[in-house]
């Protein structure tokens, strides 16, 4: 890659999460990092780089580039940066002309959407591309997916070390005791606006994003799962049905492929991702109710009625309300054996220091400063953040989102 201008660039840094993104970059990143603020608004941008001065005076500040969607315009910001982080969803919407610039220029590119059937197209049109240009790219790296991804490289590692085997199942139940912000919303009631209802289906069949073809097992969930959302794991309590598994599940199929498939993880691999819950009740709640949701969210005018009501994209809880946020991902793992009572790994991915979408910033950050400075050994293509390994874990573990993980044998 030639020499750039900035060695980072966030791009769409006036909005909720780039904000914090920003923030977080000017309070733990290195202080001799060059990087630039990017988006529409000089003036908000200003507002930005003023606050990033006050929190860390001492280092060096970023430069505005203001930047529109354009596509001309993005080409040459992609140009000057050796990363971009890309905080502009709805995705759908807004996300693929800077995924494109990136790809086409060799930028490595980092983002936070939730939105796996864009994140399939961008596969599908750019992967290509990215190989030739040499640029690593690796969307869903905040919230979504990186815990769930992680996590369950983890217990699969862990599994691989200490049985000699591969991993049957991993159950993640996730605890996300945090307020959604505008753009999260807004993110999910665009996404039917935009995208086809069969392309969705698509993109949520089992192993849609892996580049291999994925196993074809039957699932380890009881069958009254399927239609009440409930299961009861030994170690995790009573679950139920996690909306942003629609998220995660595809990332971490990807993950499968990319690192190997039934070589790695394993042959009989597959990955159950549900929400802890209080009791019985309180899950069979909220299971219906994410069904109820979902069905009135098909509707058009439903979904017209809901945007004016919920929280406007650049909108989302004050540092004040989210300090008390509680982000976690417990993940137990089976070795694929024929012993009847194997032990299990498990491993806690935890945060309890601040808000969700400040820990959506930690990541993506942590991220992009792995990818300037950790040596990973990846061509150009299009990943996922367990390709980043343990490397990116330990930054992480470092910035305050706790890795846990232990045996147990009984």
């Amino acid at each position: 890659m030639s020499v750039r201008t900035y060695d980072l660039v966030v791009f769409g840094a006036t909005g909720f999460t780039g904000k914090l993104t920003a923030e977080y970059i000017a309070t733990s990143l290195p202080t001799d990092l060059k990087w630039a603020i990017a988006g529409r608004s000089q003036s908000k941008l200003e507002g930005v780089a003023a606050e990033c001065q006050i929190l860390n005076p001492d280092r060096i500040q970023p430069v505005i580039e203001v930047c529109s969607l354009d596509g001309n315009e993005l080409n040459v910001l992609a140009k000057k940066s050796t990363l971009l982080i890309a905080t502009i969803g709805p995705y759908s919407i807004h996300g693929e002309a800077a995924f494109k610039a990136c790809a086409d220029n060799g930028t490595h590119y980092l983002d936070v959407t939730g939105e796996a059937v864009w994140v399939a197209r961008m596969i599908r049109k750019y992967e290509r591309t990215a190989k030739a240009s040499g640029s690593i790219m690796i969307p869903q790296i905040g919230i979504d997916s990186a815990p769930a991804d992680l996590v369950t490289w983890t217990i699969c590692g862990m599994i691989r070390e200490k049985y000699s085997a591969p991993t049957g199942e991993v159950v993640m139940a996730v605890t996300l005791d945090a307020k959604p912000s505008g753009g999260t919303m807004s993110s999910i009631l665009s996404l039917l606006d935009v995208i086809p209802l069969k392309e969705l289906a698509t993109a949520n069949a089992p192993y849609a994003l892996s580049p291999i073809p994925g196993p074809k097992v039957e699932s380890k969930a009881p069958w009254y799962t399927k239609f009440l959302g409930v299961r009861s794991v030994r170690d995790l309590g009573i679950l139920t049905s996690y909306f942003f598994e629609a998220a995660d599940r595809p990332l971490v199929q990807r993950t499968w492929g990319i690192l190997g498939g039934p070589n790695n993880y394993g042959p009989n691999f597959q990955f159950n991702e549900y929400m802890k819950s209080r009791n019985y009740l309180t899950a069979l709640a909220t299971h219906f109710g994410l069904v109820f949701i979902s069905l009135l969210a098909v509707v058009p005018f439903i979904r017209t009625l809901l945007k004016k009501r919920v929280v406007q994209p650049g909108d989302g809880p004050t540092k004040e309300q989210a300090k008390n946020d509680l982000v976690q991902f417990k993940g137990i793992g089976h070795p694929d054996v024929s012993t009847s009572t194997p032990g299990r790994a498990y491993c806690r991915a935890r945060y309890h220091s601040g808000g969700l979408y400040e820990l959506t910033g930690i990541i993506v950050s942590s991220a992009a400063i792995s990818v300037l400075k950790d040596n990973h050994k990846l061509s150009g293509g299009i990943y996922t953040p367990a390709c980043l390994g343990q490397k990116f874990i330990d930054r992480l573990d470092n910035a305050g989102f706790k890795f846990e993980k232990k045996f147990y044998e009984d």
